[in-house]
């Protein structure tokens, strides 16, 4: 049996809500014991790894990342994809529905898990589609999607218009205690939406998507949550907005969660102006105000997590003018060193970095993980908070180089992770 012990790191463990300089034994693909550093008699055989230095979290889950496959392989496959993972500091990730087909059957989903598997590195936890075809009109089959082992719904990238639509998902995913994760964005309010609609935008002549097309959309789907009982999710918050009804609706106790991406926590529309095409997201980059009230929503936890909406694109998709090149940002494997950035602020504590990129993730989608206690999956990953590193779009694993954090200096990084007991990266060797 293979046994590793990782000896002397901060353990941080949001499930307890415990750190400390623990040592940590993995056998069996589970965590098989956790003492104070040194207390831990020696085992055969067992790999060393010292993390001395280091802090040991549970595997991070990114809930929200488009991987392209199948159908745009030429962006992202799996295997770039979850290579970026675990280099990432990932030991799994969600993937979207907005592929070509998209996951909206069985097979599609059984298809992506069984090749994840395949390649042994960070786990695989498809979402499927709410509507068949990502069209907002036809629900997809949830229960079967979820016995071939979908663990959410959306239709990401496409908003659920239809309010008849989004409460019979609902209802559904109440009886079937999944999670429906919703784009909230009003196409009617959003004809050109190219930035946010504020000063920033209209001076470049680019504006079109105001913080009100996201925050109608949030209140409607409250309201039908408040009358389904089912779990609601938000995904990529952007405005004040959204943070206060979701804060009303967590005080009212309701089932409704939300993400925050690194992105919009650290960088406001102002990015935007000089047409740099790696900065047009959707939803777009909004103001400080909008970016202080994320802050404060993740720092409170009314945002429960932080997921990257990884977006690899082609370089030709992301150059050119700023109109025709496509939305999102390339996550993965600036994640962590953009959320030390926060930690390092004080804006949040190392155990609510842990939290929001781990426990939270799988607390919301119902997903073995998030905990470093004696028996759970040993999915670990090690952070060097100080570990300093320039963002090289160039060394990128994923295929997709589009960021705005190129040059840009980052504290520390994911040395190492571990999922179901096997080192799948290590920072001195690459894939383990």
């Amino acid at each position: 049996m293979k046994r590793i012990r990782i000896a002397g790191g901060r353990v941080l463990d949001p499930s307890r809500g415990k750190e400390g300089r623990l040592d940590i034994r993995i056998e069996g693909g589970r965590i098989a014991a956790v003492a104070p550093t040194g207390k831990l008699p020696d085992a055969a055989g067992e790999k060393v790894v010292e993390a001395a230095g280091l802090w040991v979290l549970p595997g991070l889950v990114d809930m929200h990342v488009h991987l392209r496959e199948p159908g745009e392989e030429y962006k992202e496959d799996l295997e770039s994809g979850l290579g970026a993972a675990v280099r990432g500091g990932f030991a799994a990730v969600c993937s979207m529905p907005n592929t070509h087909p998209p996951n909206d059957t069985r097979a599609v989903t059984e298809m992506l898990i069984r090749k994840a598997d395949r390649l042994g590195l960070a786990r695989l936890h498809p979402v499927a589609a709410i509507t068949r075809g990502l069209e907002g009109k036809d629900l997809v089959e949830m229960g079967d999607l979820m016995a071939g082992g979908a663990v959410a719904f959306s239709d990401d990238g496409r908003c659920v218009a239809d309010a008849n639509v989004m409460r019979r998902a609902l209802e559904y995913s109440a009886s079937f205690g999944s999670v429906i994760i919703q784009h909230a964005q009003d196409s009617g309010l959003t004809p050109k939406p190219l930035t946010h609609e504020g000063a920033v935008g209209t001076k470049l002549g680019l504006g079109g998507w105001p913080g009100a097309a996201e925050e109608v959309v949030v209140a409607r789907d409250i309201i039908l949550a408040r009358l389904t009982g089912g779990s609601y999710h938000v995904a990529h918050v952007s405005t004040a907005g959204s943070v206060e009804m979701i804060r009303r609706a967590k005080e009212e106790g309701l089932h409704v969660t939300a993400e925050v991406t690194p992105h919009h926590l650290l960088l406001t529309d102002e990015a935007t102006a000089t047409y740099d095409t790696s900065t047009k997201v959707n939803p777009p980059l909004r103001p400080e105000k909008d970016r202080k009230a994320l802050l404060e929503g993740l720092r409170e936890g009314v945002i429960d997590a932080i997921a990257t909406d990884h977006a690899p694109h082609s370089l030709l998709e992301k150059e050119g003018d700023f109109q025709s090149a496509a939305f999102g940002i390339s996550g993965l494997e600036t994640a962590v060193g953009l959320v030390l950035g926060l930690v390092a602020d004080g804006i949040i504590s190392p155990l609510q970095m842990a939290r929001a990129m781990s426990a939270a993730p799988c607390r919301i989608l119902g997903l073995e993980g998030g905990s470093l206690a004696e028996g759970a999956p040993a999915h670990v990953t090690l952070i060097d908070p100080e570990r300093p590193h320039v963002v090289d779009p160039s060394t990128f694993t994923s295929r997709g180089r589009n960021t705005p954090f190129a040059g840009r200096t980052l504290p520390g990084r994911a040395v190492m992770t571990v999922v179901a007991g096997e080192i799948v990266f290590d920072e001195s060797r690459g894939k383990g």
